[in-house]
């Protein structure tokens, strides 16, 4: 029996798939289309295990669908702008392009070393200006429908280097790269009005079921609609009259607005630098101001940092009550979202409670819960928020806080101090990136005709090769005058390149769409192409992008809809998000130190046992405690496989392929044969609905691992074989009846087939031993023949008054009251029921007995 011997295996079927070009497809109408994709990779240098989890998934589906003869379009490619690549060239001095294409060059051959079934001819780099042509053309056509516009906004100023930083170059308020404490400032910024699709992407998320639920929640929380009133609080001057000057606030709870005891800015705010300017503390007003500014955005939404504020020393008039109220600034309104500013009700938002209890700013009740036990603000330990009885509010008093939120919305609107309104928590994205490694904006500033598109025939704007990058000043595209300096494309005068870039999010959101026509240079792609290829039938990838990557995506997805492009409205028919790998309870990370590198486990156990390892340990979405004890494990199964299957590939040859569909009748088996051949069937019909739509990986290879028990115990069983003896020597054996041999081949060839779902190179190997000429990549899934496995006898378990007592072996076709008579009659059930009177006897067929005594 020839070894085990991974390594050769992987190189010779990965050399075999891509001679032949295996995995390659094109439109065929005859065929179902089945769209695979896994969330393409970042160029980070090395493939991670996570990234290896998510493909060996992906593939995993992409392999069944094939076999059960779908046109699956497969492909993979690379997330190749960002800024990492960009601070390798600011620390090391290499150029973003050379670092990001050694990253790909040494990801891809990692990738291909696992085996995954992708067509490669449908490759794509983002940062290919074959690429990125197309996200230049898709903002011109954004730009002429009002979809993309510039306006100014706050970002993050490092005053040192004199330079823009991303959220995440700001580190505890200071910069990554010098420490320089780091404050904001406004800028005229690129923005796509998503906005606009706000209502249907919430409406479009009702028809997304095979969705996880908890994205599809996520999604809804972050476009977030709310329904309110959107009142007006007079700004008092320094002897507390009002004024014309009002804050907007945006409030669903008008019901509360008596409730009112401050007004809370965010330090985005455009007035915080008018009341600092008016300060005679102007200079920590505006350091605490800008210090809140410069605190995690996302943080501050979600209330993960601490709460903080400063009183302004202004006021504002309640519009209900008439009463002055003081106007502060805090972390926790984040400027863009809503109004930027809020109405604070401590009373009735936990938020504002917790804010007011530490800063001791007053807290006024006004809606009582129902009963007799009213609250006081001096025992309250929380906010309350639910409905009740309005109190201190006036003419409103002893209303239904639900009645009073409609009377107050209409007085609000009668006198003119607010008006009903719906917003969305959704805000327009901003795409505006001062860093040399993105899509350049196809605008060029002329003072003349203002702003004005690059002509469609000139492009792409192509990056200039910049030498040097040292992360002070303007961007590196600022510095290049070849770039900068140009024509206008309207009147020919003296003009200037826009020099922002374009937020990677922007190369993500449409990718998907090239790979139905990857070398299409007429068009993104052929609308007739995306017609057959789109949407995406499987999507996977990490929950961490299930916010910002999927609502884009499906922005910019209705965009191309409106463009007459496409004919849909959700890129992505199902979508699954695997979980992370950990290694000791932690995250992979360099620095941890607790990597694993997917190359060293291929060198020792083969690319098949990685695979399997990563998709049996646990269910898909769930994560993973990586453990190298386990993934021996999966190795030393595939070796047991290779002993069992290997040895028997020239006695299987001899056995015709249609063989075990024609000759195999359950009446003619013997108990072992009949045995085998009933567990192969269960077994396929198993692995074949765990594998899709269900996508549960781990209990098929369960399966598989009992079907290849129950070979193991044919081939031990006495009575099925008899010794080939050469002189008195037994040298082989071979099974007692033709029979056996049928049944062995087609529980083989089963088992193969299904098994080169999570092992491929193994499987391509042990199929091409058992006589195939044509490899498992033109196979097909194997049939099942549901008689064959239907079990003779079932299990059931019999209850005595709800507790399971005993359980009863019966045939499977068992009448109910066949299964009553058989659960009374078995003796610890009988040992329950002595001195007892039987009331009910209830049996679910082949499910349960219950009987309840007395």
């Amino acid at each position: 029996m020839a070894d085990y011997t991974p390594r050769e295996i992987d190189r010779k079927w990965q050399r075999r798939w891509q001679e032949s070009r295996a995995f390659e497809v094109t439109e065929d109408a005859s065929k179902p289309k089945f769209y695979c994709l896994e969330m393409y990779a970042y160029p980070s240098g090395d493939a991670h295990m996570g990234h290896v989890r998510n493909y060996a998934i992906g593939d995993a589906v992409a392999r069944l669908k094939r076999m059960q003869g779908a046109n699956v379009l497969h492909p993979f490619g690379w997330d190749a702008f960002g800024m990492p690549a960009e601070n390798a060239a600011i620390q090391r001095g290499v150029h973003p392009e050379t670092w990001t294409r050694e990253s790909i060059a040494r990801m891809k051959g990692q990738l291909q070393r696992l085996g995954i079934s992708y067509d490669w001819s449908r490759e794509i780099a983002t940062c290919d200006p074959e690429y990125y042509r197309w996200n230049q053309w898709l903002f011109t056509r954004m730009f002429e429908r009002g979809l993309a516009y510039r306006r100014r906004a706050t970002v993050n100023w490092c005053p040192n280097d004199a330079t823009v930083l991303a959220n995440e170059q700001v580190i505890d308020g200071t910069c990554w790269r010098c420490g320089a404490t780091v404050t904001t400032r406004e800028l005229h910024q690129w923005f796509l009005r998503i906005t606009a699709y706000a209502q249907e992407l919430l409406d479009g998320l009702d028809g997304l079921t095979d969705w996880p639920e908890r994205v599809v929640t996520m999604q809804r929380n972050w476009v977030g609609r709310s329904e309110g009133v959107q009142a007006r609080f007079p700004i008092c001057d320094l002897q507390g009259r009002a004024t014309e000057r009002a804050i907007e606030v945006f409030t669903t709870r008008i019901d509360t607005i008596c409730g009112a005891t401050f007004v809370v800015l965010a330090p985005e705010h455009e007035l915080v630098e008018q009341f600092a300017a008016e300060s005679p503390e102007a200079r920590t007003f505006r350091a605490q101001a800008d210090r809140f500014r410069t605190q995690d955005r996302i943080a501050r939404l979600s209330g993960e940092i601490e709460k903080e504020g400063f009183d302004t020393g202004r006021t504002a008039m309640n519009p209900f009550t008439g009463q002055a109220v003081p106007i502060w600034v805090a972390n926790f309104v984040i400027g863009g979202y809503g109004t930027g500013a809020i109405m604070a009700v401590p009373a009735h938002d936990q938020r504002d409670f917790e804010f007011a209890r530490k800063y001791d700013v007053p807290i006024k009740i006004v809606v009582q819960p129902p009963g007799d036990d009213p609250l006081t603000a001096e025992t309250m330990t929380e906010a309350y928020t639910a409905p009740g009885v309005m109190v201190d509010s006036g003419e409103f008093t002893g209303l239904d806080s639900e009645v009073a939120w409609t009377r107050m919305a209409e007085r609000a609107e009668a006198r003119g101090i607010g008006q009903r309104d719906v917003q969305f928590r959704l805000k327009d994205w901003g795409i505006s990136r001062q860093r040399y490694w993105g899509t350049p904006i196809p605008i060029v500033h002329c003072p003349a005709c203002g702003l004005v598109p690059v002509p469609d025939e000139e492009l792409p704007v192509v990056l200039p090769q910049v030498v040097e990058f040292t992360g002070r000043g303007d961007s590196p595209l600022a510095q290049n005058p070849e770039f900068v300096n140009v024509k206008c494309p309207a009147c020919g005068g003296d003009a200037a390149r826009e020099t922002d870039t374009m937020d990677t999010f922007v190369d993500s959101s449409w990718y998907f769409y090239r790979f139905c026509d990857p070398h299409n240079g007429d068009l993104p792609f052929d609308p007739v192409k995306a017609r057959y290829w789109a949407p995406v039938d499987f999507y996977s990838g990490g929950v961490e992008h299930a916010i910002l990557h999927l609502i884009y995506s499906r922005f910019f997805c209705r965009v191309f809809r409106d463009l007459g492009m496409v004919e849909h409205d959700e890129p992505f028919a199902r979508l699954l998000t695997q979980g992370m790998v950990l290694k000791d309870g932690a995250v992979m990370s360099k620095s941890k130190g607790n990597v694993v590198d997917p190359d060293d486990m291929i060198r020792r156990y083969g690319a098949d046992a990685l695979r399997l390892y990563v998709m049996f340990v646990a269910p898909p979405e769930k994560e993973v405690e990586w453990t190298d004890a386990s993934l021996e494990g999966s190795f030393r199964f595939l070796a047991r496989v290779w002993r069992l299957v290997e040895p028997l590939g020239r006695l299987l040859r001899d056995v015709p392929v249609g063989a075990p569909a024609a000759a195999l009748a359950a009446a003619a088996l013997q108990p072992a044969e009949r045995q085998l051949w009933r567990k192969t069937h269960q077994t396929i019909q198993r692995v074949t609905e765990d594998l899709y739509p269900r996508v549960h990986l781990n209990t098929a290879i369960s399966a598989l691992m009992e079907l290849v028990n129950e070979l193991y115990s044919f081939s031990d069983h006495a009575a099925v074989w008899s010794p080939v003896r050469r002189g008195d020597e037994a040298v082989a054996k071979h099974p007692t009846r033709p029979e056996a041999l049928i049944v062995l081949k087609e529980a083989i060839d089963a088992l193969v087939r299904m098994l080169s779902i999570f092992a491929p190179h193994m499987a391509e190997e042990l199929w091409e031993q058992i006589g195939y000429q044509e490899g498992l990549t033109a196979a097909a899934w194997p049939s099942l023949n549901a008689d064959a496995a239907k079990a003779e006898e079932i299990i059931v378990p019999v209850q005595v008054n709800g507790k399971v007592r005993a359980r009863i072996t019966v045939p499977a076709d068992s009448s109910e009251r066949h299964l009553e008579q058989a659960a009374l009659a078995d003796p610890a059930v009988q040992a329950k029921l002595s001195g007892k009177s039987i009331q009910k006897v209830i049996v679910a067929k082949g499910k349960l007995v219950s009987v309840v005594v007395r």
